[in-house]
């Protein structure tokens, strides 16, 4: 029998993350998204730990980790500078990265930007850089479909929204925006609102967004080429996503020179791993030993 999942903090080199850690064996990181935490892997994190040491941090600012005070903190440079950071710490020289959402983005930067320590990719419900980069230009529906993203970048508002009457609105959008009712319960819900509601949790996850567009006109006017992704990468897509439409996993193979997958599920929202869990489990399993 898999042991629990203990917590950890790890010092990933400037700051600590707080972390599930469970399992032996080579590395996998599991990297979540707004607005949740490690709670998101739950389901995933003793298949794996399985066959695998298992590693889920609360990305910095989320829950127990530590929370840099400027926006620019949560640049996404940083962000995978700590997953690289945590791979040194838990003592080995590469990992297969797993991400959600935003983990997907940071686990999208690892494998351009630092193929050196990935040793295979795994994304869920996060379009490639590359893919989103075309929406303004070729994809209106989806640029509306990201009016969120634009609205967090008013200060001090989006936070006290998001936090009052105990997360009401954070609860309305699981309830609403899931595809099989129940999957993240009044209990889960209850977990990633307390990880959002410790100090300067929230200023820190809207952060991530005002980061991303802060950065947006360098890489617009000064882009920095992006290079092809040289390991072997599993793209998960619940089709029916409220926020990110399948378009965005089309045309796809040219981001990579090492083998690409996508496996679209059609019966799946945006929170995969909560409505999937089992087949989410098989498809990483068999992508991560294969």
């Amino acid at each position: 029998m898999t042991p629990a999942a203990e917590r950890r903090r790890v010092d990933v080199g400037g700051l600590s993350l707080d972390c599930r850690i469970a399992g032996s064996g080579p590395l996998v990181v599991l990297l979540h998204g707004f607005p949740q935490s490690s709670h998101a892997w739950r389901r995933q994190i003793p298949a794996l730990a399985e066959r695998f040491t298992v590693a889920a941090p609360d990305l910095r600012g989320y829950g127990a980790s530590d929370k840099p005070p400027r926006v620019m903190d949560y640049a996404v440079d940083k962000l995978a500078g700590d997953v690289a950071g945590l791979i040194r710490a838990l003592g080995f020289s590469k990992a297969s990265v797993v991400g959600h959402d935003w983990g997907g983005s940071v686990a999208w930067h690892l494998g351009i930007r630092r193929p050196d320590v990935v040793e295979r990719l795994a994304v869920i419900n996060c379009a490639h850089p590359s893919a989103f980069g075309r929406v303004p230009r070729e994809n209106p529906r989806q640029l509306l479909r990201s009016w969120y993203m634009f609205a967090v970048q008013v200060p001090w508002l989006p936070e006290r929204l998001l936090l009052a009457g105990d997360g009401a609105l954070i609860r309305r959008v699981f309830r609403r925006t899931t595809e099989r009712p129940g999957c993240i319960t009044d209990e889960d819900a209850d977990a990633y609102v307390a990880a959002l509601s410790a100090p300067g949790a929230m200023r820190a996850a809207l952060n991530y967004y005002r980061a991303a567009f802060r950065e947006a006109p360098a890489a617009i006017f000064h882009p920095r080429p992006i290079p092809k992704i040289e390991v072997p990468t599993l793209l998960v897509w619940g089709e029916k996503d409220r926020f990110l439409g399948k378009e965005l996993t089309l045309g796809m193979e040219s981001f990579f020179s090492a083998p690409f997958r996508v496996e679209h599920l059609p019966d799946a929202g945006h929170w995969v791993m909560e409505e999937q869990p089992e087949l989410v489990s098989r498809l990483l399993l068999r992508h991560l030993v294969s």
